[in-house]
């Protein structure tokens, strides 16, 4: 019997979920997560897990399963999420439906991400130290010069992801972004990889639209629980640094929510950045 996974991916706000969950019913498939954050379970509201009602529409996995105390990488994403797809398909279903916008975690269940290099200690003790005495910049200046296509397409606003790259294409002598470009691994399971998109200004409307329905329903109490732990990695993400800002007392709340809206206006244009190159794509206008 065939195996096959249906990929629905896109920008954030586009639609992925309801279209994905149309798809899962179709071929009667649980609907697979490959969302960064969403795997989070102390980060509802701001990354916009799926409600009550779409969740119990189908079944999702790896929403709010894993914690944030524990680093969760695309490389563990690839163990886990093959595993259960091997399971998923030997109880009879044929078709998977995997849906979510982390451009790392599609790209290691598709073609597997080399192992890339463990953190040296007294290299990332330089890069720390560069990153307080002269600020993110300087790194973010690092990787354009030894990486130009990671610097246009992770996000330079977070600062331990610039500082990982940086330190991975000093390690390695490669650019990071080689890592997620060579040579695929072998997968038994075909790929159909279908792309939503909207024009632009809809796109960023939704953005907008969002962002003011998180506020009411309560994201900045969300990150008010979360603030004691905002060194985690997983809490260095659009949505709660921002706010975390404002309890720094470095902006006032409507400049921290506007800051929201814009950066994940760029993280949407990231997103389509990077898949621009993914010739197998079957782009739908919403």
């Amino acid at each position: 019997m065939s195996r096959d996974l249906l990929i629905v991916l896109g920008p954030t706000c586009v639609g992925k979920t309801d279209y994905s969950i149309g798809l899962a019913k179709f071929y009667f498939s649980p609907v697979i997560s490959c969302d960064s954050r969403q795997i989070y379970k102390e980060m509802r509201i701001g990354t916009a897990v799926p409600s009550a009602s779409q969740l119990a529409a189908v079944r999702h996995y790896f929403i709010q399963d894993h914690s944030i105390h524990s680093l969760y990488t695309a490389g563990k994403y690839e163990i886990e999420a093959l595993s259960l797809m091997d399971r998923l398909w030997n109880e009879g279903h044929r078709t998977l439906v995997m849906t979510g916008g982390s451009m790392f975690y599609i790209d290691a269940v598709c073609n597997g991400l080399d192992d890339m290099p463990d953190a040296d200690p007294s290299l990332r003790e330089e890069l720390t130290r560069r990153m307080k005495e002269e600020g993110v910049d300087s790194l973010r200046m690092d990787l354009k010069r030894l990486d130009p296509e990671a610097y246009s397409t992770i996000d330079i606003a977070n600062p331990q992801r610039v500082l990982r790259a940086v330190e991975v294409c000093l390690l390695s002598g490669r650019t990071f972004s080689s890592f997620k470009l060579s040579g695929a691994k072998p997968r038994d399971f075909t790929v159909k990889k279908i792309g939503l998109r909207r024009n632009r200004d809809e796109l960023y409307d939704r953005i907008g639209v969002r962002v003011d329905a998180m506020m009411e329903e309560g994201l900045l109490s969300e990150a008010e629980g979360l603030y004691p732990l905002r060194h985690l990695t997983a809490l260095q993400t659009v949505g709660y640094r921002e706010l975390f800002s404002y309890m720094d007392g470095e902006c006032t709340l409507e400049k921290a929510v506007e800051d929201i809206k814009t950066n994940t206006r760029h993280y949407a244009k990231r997103q389509l950045t990077w898949w621009k190159r993914d010739e197998s794509i079957e782009w739908i206008d919403l």
